[in-house]
């Protein structure tokens, strides 16, 4: 059964072959399928090839530039579908997912986003974990300034006209980039200070695959707080005071939380690196030299690719200056 809404899924991926099947496979038996799926693919070793299961399209994209952020925007270029939903490579759907996601953008305002659940999956290896997740149990709707992130980037539906009004995911941000994560946030952010609602729907739920060993769990905290503390930073360089609220109370939290985790050293030294995290995407946002390096870089790259279908914004958020700030996605 088709969607009543044709729908373009967005799966990007590098160098994870057998979870991308796992999660291909794992749309494809869901009870509506999309209209199409495209993976961006910034594998080393990737050729372009097209595929058709159960009367879907699976187009197969190769893309050499690196970055989630980048992929994304990619996808979203190249759909063929106005309504655009974004899932990650290391997922899995719930067979209702899609059509839970699809009639909650339905129901919103054609500037809306909406999002999902994310609970973890087995456990794959020993001491396996999962990064990020998104527990919440009932529905929400977020307008305005939220004192929370509000969507999942990797659960998350939106039409491509809305996405390109705020400047699509800045490139700066999220794996891959220098800011390793929080490219969601920024895009949830910006679509709140836009006026748009971000409605998150417990129905649309999604496993995250636990197939890190949790060696890594202490480097990954760190990352993702450098990516957080690059999002504060841009926000504060735009002159959002209430960036400075956000973070300095993020980082306030955090000892907290590492204390309550004392009876586990990992999570703990987790809360710690995360902090650490923060402050340094912070101050390498604010002061490095190679990040105003990196800023016109990317306005350089995002300028060579081709325009967006509708409206004639560029990909990756970079919009001249003197347009409203939600619409300032790699404004510096």
């Amino acid at each position: 059964m088709n969607t009543t809404l044709a729908t373009s899924v967005i799966i990007p991926t590098r160098n994870r072959p057998q979870l991308l099947a796992d999660t291909v496979a794992s749309l494809l038996r869901g009870d509506t399928l999309p209209a199409e799926i495209v993976v961006v693919d910034q594998s080393d070793h990737m050729v372009a090839r097209t595929e058709h299961e159960r009367g879907c399209c699976i187009r197969y994209v190769p893309c050499a530039d690196r970055g989630l952020s980048r992929a994304r925007n990619t996808g979203a270029n190249l759909a063929r579908h106005e309504a655009l939903v974004f899932v990650d490579d290391d997922m899995t759907a719930d067979p209702q997912w899609l059509r839970a996601l699809v009639d909650a953008l339905l129901a919103a305002g054609e500037d809306d986003a909406v999002t999902g659940r994310v609970l973890a999956g087995p456990q794959e290896v020993a001491d396996g974990f999962v990064p990020a997740l998104a527990r919440r149990t009932v529905p929400a709707v977020f307008r305005g300034r939220s004192s929370r992130d509000v969507l999942a980037g990797g659960n998350m539906g939106i039409r491509r006209a809305a996405l390109n009004r705020v400047g699509g995911f800045d490139v700066r941000l999220g794996a891959g980039s220098r800011f390793p994560s929080a490219e969601d946030n920024d895009l949830g952010f910006r679509l709140l200070e836009a006026g748009a609602r971000v409605v998150f729907v417990p129905e649309a739920l999604l496993y995250h695959r636990a197939w890190r060993s949790k060696r890594l769990y202490v480097p990954l905290r760190h990352a993702y707080g450098r990516g957080k503390g690059g999002f504060y930073a841009k926000h504060l360089k735009l002159r959002d005071g209430y960036m400075w609220h956000r973070m300095v109370r993020d980082l306030i939290a955090r000892p907290g939380r590492a204390v309550r985790h004392a009876g586990h050293p990992r999570e703990a030294l987790g809360e710690l690196a995360y902090a650490a995290g923060v402050l340094r995407g912070a101050v390498a946002w604010l002061f490095g030299g190679r990040a105003r390096t990196e800023a016109r870089s990317s306005l350089t790259q995002e300028r060579r690719r081709p325009p967006v279908k509708t409206p004639q914004q560029p990909v990756g958020g970079h919009v001249p200056a003197q347009r409203r700030r939600h619409q300032a996605g790699a404004g510096r």
